[in-house]
């Protein structure tokens, strides 16, 4: 397990928890639910692109197939942290894609 990567993935869902934290607090960050939404979907990106690419290393890029799915207790908990970090990221588009196609951002559009 990569302690530098480790740390990268859980500031990065922390950023994301405090997203979550911040809209359910003041409802707003930026005043108005196209930019919240934009950069809610940005954060979420790139929250989920850290365990995306580990997940990708893990099943195509690793040189010893041998220890593709090993049972020891490191690689059973960077999986945990992979798939928890991403459903951080997965929660973070969708709050900012509702902030963002919400029933307040179709105002624009024709009845």
């Amino acid at each position: 397990m990569n302690r530098r990567r480790m740390i990268m993935m859980l500031c990065a869902s922390a950023l994301g928890l405090a997203y979550i934290g911040l809209l359910y607090y003041f409802r707003t960050l930026t005043g108005t639910n196209k930019a919240d939404g934009i950069i809610g979907v940005m954060l979420g990106l790139f929250i989920s692109a850290h365990p995306a690419a580990g997940f990708l290393d893990m099943f195509f890029f690793e040189k010893n197939a041998r220890y593709r799915f090993s049972l020891r207790w490191s690689a059973l908990w960077w999986l945990v942290l992979d798939l928890l970090v991403l459903l951080i990221g997965w929660y973070v588009i969708f709050i900012g894609l509702t902030r963002l196609f919400g029933k307040a951002g179709y105002s624009a559009f024709p009845a």
